[in-house]
């Protein structure tokens, strides 16, 4: 991840890892070798989580199985973050985004009906694991609390990503419905979200979420044409039956981008514009908020990147550092958490244990 995405312009170094490796300390380890496996059984003693994305049976081929390692620390929680998880015929396999995205249903809904799956911008799957991953180890603790014991949580990228397909799975089982690409759309649902150009911009108005209200549905009536909705309530089912008639006014163009929010806000349509990365940071409610924070790079500049959410009221997370160096803090750690000595270390260091 240190070498992936855009440099910086002026030192040369990738950026995305300022942001992944954010608010960490970097220890080297060489697992392959038996003082540093020795190393990380004496961390595991003081460690209330170990997070590890190697293959299954690769943490148990070098005596680092949870068995192992939770036998001195019965409180540990180890997180185990594969492409097809712990077991089953694929868990051995090589697990990347893009497949597991592919296996878990998203690729197949991305896109347009008469194109090919297109993939989605950013890496979701590995995100999704990710968050699951936390979520996961969030409940271990928490059950730790009442029970005293450790486990251990398995994130798959491939389920992590099946889980958000909705009800892809009960409309084949139970309708005969094989969810295909619908393009902008979402099948099923009205008020539909449309985009149109601008001037300066894309306008995006997403679906109003009571479908029984008539408050809430006659807003569209001043957005759709030809329009099918009344000020009287019309079913969800029929409303989504007529789907293909809701359409925006022709001529917006003329029209400021910012000034056609406003006005659809104000009427009670959900609307806003389809932001870039300028957008945001110009965006006065993103200010407001905080949503992006600068941070000192490693070389003392502001860099720009996302907050901390979600938010919490009385312990706010806060974005303390960027992405560290590697092994930047291995003397430190060692030293703190095992007080192992200068002289040992150098040694470890000698040897490319550490």
């Amino acid at each position: 991840m240190r070498q992936w995405g855009e440099a910086d312009q002026e030192s040369g170094d990738p950026l995305w890892w300022n942001v992944i490796g954010r608010n960490k300390q970097s220890l080297t380890l060489d697992l392959r070798q038996q003082r540093g496996q020795d190393v990380l059984r004496q961390l595991a003693k003081h460690a209330d989580v170990i997070i590890e994305n190697f293959r299954p049976g690769t943490m148990e081929r070098w005596g680092l199985s949870y068995n192992e390692l939770s036998r001195h620390n019965p409180k540990l929680v180890m997180v185990r973050v594969t492409g097809f998880g712990q077991d089953g015929p694929y868990a051995t396999r090589a697990g990347f985004a893009s497949v597991c995205e592919a296996m878990g249903g998203l690729r197949y809904l991305s896109g347009y009906p008469d194109r090919p799956p297109v993939r989605v911008g950013i890496s979701i799957g590995d995100t999704l694991a990710g968050l699951h991953a936390a979520l996961g180890t969030m409940m271990a603790l928490h059950q730790r609390e009442r029970s005293g014991q450790g486990q251990v949580v398995d994130s798959s990228i491939f389920e992590s990503v099946l889980a958000m397909m909705e009800n892809l799975i009960p409309e084949y089982a139970r309708a005969g419905k094989v969810r295909e690409r619908s393009g902008s759309f979402l099948p099923k649902i009205a008020p539909q979200m449309l985009t149109q150009p601008v001037t300066g911009a894309t306008l995006l108005s997403a679906p109003i979420r009571t479908p029984s209200s008539a408050a809430s549905v006659r807003p569209w009536g001043n957005l759709a044409w030809p329009t099918t909705l009344t000020t009287r309530p019309i079913a969800h089912a029929g409303r989504t039956s007529r789907l293909s008639m809701t359409l925006l006014r022709p001529g917006p163009q003329q029209h400021d981008a910012s000034h056609i929010v406003d006005i659809l806000a104000e009427a009670g349509v959900p609307a806003g514009l389809v932001y870039r990365a300028p957008d945001m940071l110009d965006d006065p409610h993103f200010q407001a908020r905080e949503s992006i924070v600068a941070v000192p790079d490693r070389q003392g500049r502001p860099l720009p990147m996302q907050n901390v959410f979600p938010r919490l009221s009385s312990t706010p997370g806060r974005v303390r550092s960027v992405g560290p160096a590697l092994g930047e803090h291995t003397h430190k750690i060692l030293a703190d958490w095992l007080a192992l000595s200068a002289d040992t270390l150098d040694a470890l260091r000698a040897d490319n244990v550490i």
